[in-house]
């Protein structure tokens, strides 16, 4: 084998390798972006949503607007929100992945995801290829369920 033929295997093999890795970032960007809203969007097509909102006036005529989801979401950090998404994720429970959809203000009251869905989403992938340490502790079910129950607001 020349010289040569040494150098086109070896690019060819580098070139493969290149395209293999892009494939497997396209998939991992599909599969936390358009991936996670289409099961999101199938799993909560069959469902009923009430949404109740409830108002306690005084007899100053005040009244009190239950708003614990836009006020729960603005005191986390950004940082917060991409551990509780994640976890929730992990739990693959639809009930509790709400929640914090709307806790995280990525959802709206009737568990739609709105327009911050998609964005938030988008930087969800990142966030995962820089908090591996993250994603491994919480790898199961039960320990997603837990971080969750013990960090939701």
């Amino acid at each position: 084998m020349t010289r040569n033929q040494k150098i086109a295997l070896g690019c060819g093999g580098a070139g493969c390798l290149g395209l293999i890795v892009v494939v497997i970032a396209a998939g991992l960007i599909y599969y936390f972006t358009m991936g996670q809203a289409a099961r999101y969007r199938a799993a909560t097509r069959d469902y009923n949503f009430n949404v109740n909102r409830n108002s306690n006036s005084n007899s100053n005529g005040d009244s009190n607007t239950n708003s614990s989801s836009s006020s729960s979401a603005s005191s986390l950090s950004d940082e917060d929100k991409h551990k509780l998404y994640h976890a929730a994720s992990v739990t693959t429970d639809m009930d509790l992945i709400q929640r914090v959809n709307k806790a995280i203000g990525i959802a709206g009251a009737d568990g739609v995801p709105n327009d911050e869905y998609r964005q938030f989403a988008t930087d969800h992938v990142a966030w995962v290829f820089k908090n591996m340490d993250f994603i491994q502790e919480v790898n199961t079910a039960e320990r997603g369920r837990a971080y969750v129950e013990e960090h939701l607001p």
